[in-house]
């Protein structure tokens, strides 16, 4: 029987413990209570024994040391393999116990894994990488493989996920794992850590498909689109190597080396499995909410997004045309119905044919016809327009007795142009503008760019505005050569456009100023690592926002006009050349887009150029994401350091010697 107990030592003179034991009886206060504790609780013994076999019945009971909680188990306490009914796991006193609700299945090995769930109740110090087994056989299988799980899309560890294996079929492939995937349980299975680490163990000699589940449903299956998977491209064997370790005892009297003692220890590989997780594009298709936002607009929100954009028809006039200017999203999620006919606009209600893709029970896209009906509540309308009638007079009435008259000028109700840049201009990008609904005309004419010269204003010959996208009729943008330093001023005239609704707009004027040359600050990097003939591009990140992309070309990526800051950068190898991010698919044997972090804060001032050679694998890929942006972080206690990771004064302090 174990009988490990933790104790502390004294190595104190009998005569100074006596001189202590007085002074301590002439004191009146609260005792100190000796050291803390910072060891985690060390298993005693168990029922049944470690590795026992032909274990037949439904309680596993393990003792330790001192008073034990188990935290978070659901989360945290995997059974291999798993069952129908997840084992109930609880703890009582120094004991932990395990109740299984199913039949153990005969001949099987059966690991229980706790990860770091059991911890000591009065510190809470956590019993690190814990697991326990034993076989319901004649046999125990104990080979293991382990591995890490990252994201592929931002190298985040996956924390308390559960990873499993499947016994390879003969003449099987990635098609084989995906049927089993979707249709059986793991095999096997353990979860990850806080740091993305796994170790499956129990495993007998043969090959196996190693997989990861960020599992939505608690059913160990893929039984979701939606839920992010990993896999591993080639099936895994299990074995054993011998290793010579070689442990360092010193004399605690000296503190120097007493001797160097050569053991044997058993490795258990692979143990360097890494798998990239992603969670695909799909989303179910359905409409997901539709309004009539006032007597103008229609508004249709998706619950996903769409290659194929919905059409709309009103019902009883399906031969109508143009009656609606479309606005719509990108990925046609968003759509906003503008309506033309004024014999619509004050119809209280419109029944509308909405023609679209839907997600059926099959999880396939099928095309679906929906009849809306929108409704407008013109009363309530009419007491809101009543409402600020009379909140205008009340203002009215108040001038007047200011003395200021001008509020009896009539007011002409004018279409709204709204400018969507600032008052400071970057000199790579054209101002924009907006209007307050779709147009039916623009006098380009009526449009004006000037620049000031000393204190006078000098026109420009300026470009006629263009709509931004098909899909915003209303964005408008003005391209024009801007210069560093240099005072502007835009302006429109009275009557430069016409709403669809006949109203025009007012004059605008628009001042601002580009910034100067010296602003700026150009960051290239040199990333080299990648496999050759595999495209790749690089986003600049500040925090955890994208800045700027850039593909990967003559083996640079250079970003250009950026603003003094800290920059974090990420490289993704673009296997399909499409400059964009593309998550994994099982069913084709495709692995996600993999992302690698420049491990370095990149700290840009003005008019600074930063030139960045970057071997991306020179650094551990779990070690590369700078700690300050990972979101999923490592458990550690106070004045701990996860190893590799720096803060922002080691990597302030790199850049100033790199610019030195």
């Amino acid at each position: 029987m174990m009988t490990h107990k933790k104790h502390f030592s004294s190595l104190f003179p009998a005569g100074v413990m006596l001189s202590l034991l007085v002074a301590s009886c002439a004191s009146i206060g609260n005792p100190s209570g000796g050291p803390r504790d910072e060891e985690p609780p060390r298993f005693v013994r168990s029922n049944p024994a470690p590795g026992a076999l032909n274990f037949s019945g439904d309680r596993v009971t393990l003792y330790f040391d001192e008073i034990v909680n188990v935290k978070d188990a659901f989360s945290k306490v995997s059974v291999s393999p798993p069952s129908d009914q997840t084992p109930r796991v609880s703890s009582q006193g120094h004991r932990v116990i395990v109740d299984f609700r199913d039949t153990l299945l005969p001949n099987t090995t059966y690991t229980i894994d706790f990860a770091d769930a059991i911890e000591d109740n009065n510190e809470q110090n956590p019993l690190q990488g814990f697991s326990f087994s034993f076989s319901t056989g004649e046999t125990i299988d104990s080979l293991r493989v382990s591995g890490m799980v990252l994201s592929a899309d931002e190298s985040e560890p996956l924390q308390q996920k559960p990873v499993g294996v499947f016994r390879a079929p003969e003449g099987g492939g990635l098609k084989a794992l995906d049927s089993l995937f979707r249709t059986r349980r793991f095999d096997r299975m353990a979860r990850t850590d806080d740091r993305g680490r796994f170790s499956i163990a129990g495993l007998a000699a043969g090959d196996y498909y190693v997989v990861a589940l960020d599992d939505q449903d608690a059913d160990f299956k893929f039984s979701s689109p939606e839920e992010e998977i990993a896999f591993y491209p080639v099936t895994v064997s299990p074995y054993t190597e011998q290793d010579e370790v070689s442990d360092t005892i010193f004399d605690f009297k000296t503190g120097t080396v007493d001797t160097v003692v050569s053991r044997q220890r058993t490795l258990f590989l692979p143990n360097n499995i890494l798998l990239r997780s992603s969670k695909s594009n799909f989303k179910q298709q359905y409409l997901a909410k539709y309004e009539r936002i006032d007597t103008t607009r229609l508004s249709f929100i998706f619950n996903s997004r769409s290659l194929q954009p919905a059409t709309y028809s009103i019902v009883g006039a399906p031969g109508l045309k143009d009656w609606a200017v479309e606005e719509r999203s990108r990925g046609n999620d968003s759509v906003t119905l503008w309506i033309r006919p004024l014999s619509l606009v004050s119809a209280d209600t419109l029944r509308i044919a909405a023609n679209y893709l839907r997600t059926d029970s099959t999880m396939n896209l099928s095309e679906f016809s929906d009849t809306l009906r929108f409704t407008f509540d013109r009363a309530k309308h009419l007491r809101t327009l009543a409402q600020a009638e009379k909140d205008k007079k009340k203002q009215m009435e108040a001038a007047l007795r200011r003395g200021d008259s001008t509020v009896l000028v009539e007011k002409t109700p004018l279409l709204a142009i709204n400018m969507l840049t600032q008052a400071t201009q970057d000199v790579n990008r054209p101002i924009i503008f907006e209007t307050g609904t779709p147009l039916d005309s623009l006098d380009p004419s009526a449009f004006h760019l000037e620049w000031k010269k000393d204190t006078v204003w000098k026109p420009l010959k300026t470009p006629a505005p263009v709509m931004t996208d098909s899909l915003q009729p209303r964005r408008f943008t003005i391209e024009y050569p801007w210069k560093y330093d240099t005072q502007y001023r835009f302006t429109v005239d009275s009557l430069a456009v016409r709403g669809i609704y006949g109203l025009y707009n007012g004059p605008l004027t628009h001042e601002f100023k580009t910034r100067a040359e010296s602003d700026y600050g150009t960051i290239t990097l040199r990333p080299s690592g990648i496999e050759p003939g595999v495209a790749s591009f690089i986003e600049l990140l500040n925090g955890d926002k994208v800045v700027a992309r850039e593909p990967v070309k003559d083996g640079a990526a250079v970003f250009e006009y950026l603003q003094p800051g800290k920059y974090y950068a990420r490289i993704y190898e673009d296997w399909n050349g499409n400059g964009e991010y593309d998550p994994g698919d099982l069913a084709k044997g495709e692995q996600p887009d993999m992302a690698y972090y420049y491990p370095k804060i990149i700290n840009l001032k003005k008019n600074w150029s930063k030139d960045e050679a970057w071997d991306v694998f020179s650094v551990a890929i779990d070690l590369q994401k700078p700690q300050q942006i990972l979101k999923n972080k490592p458990k550690q206690k106070k004045g701990q350091k996860v190893p590799g990771a720096k803060n922002d004064e080691d990597d302030e302090d790199e850049d100033e010697e790199d610019e030195e």
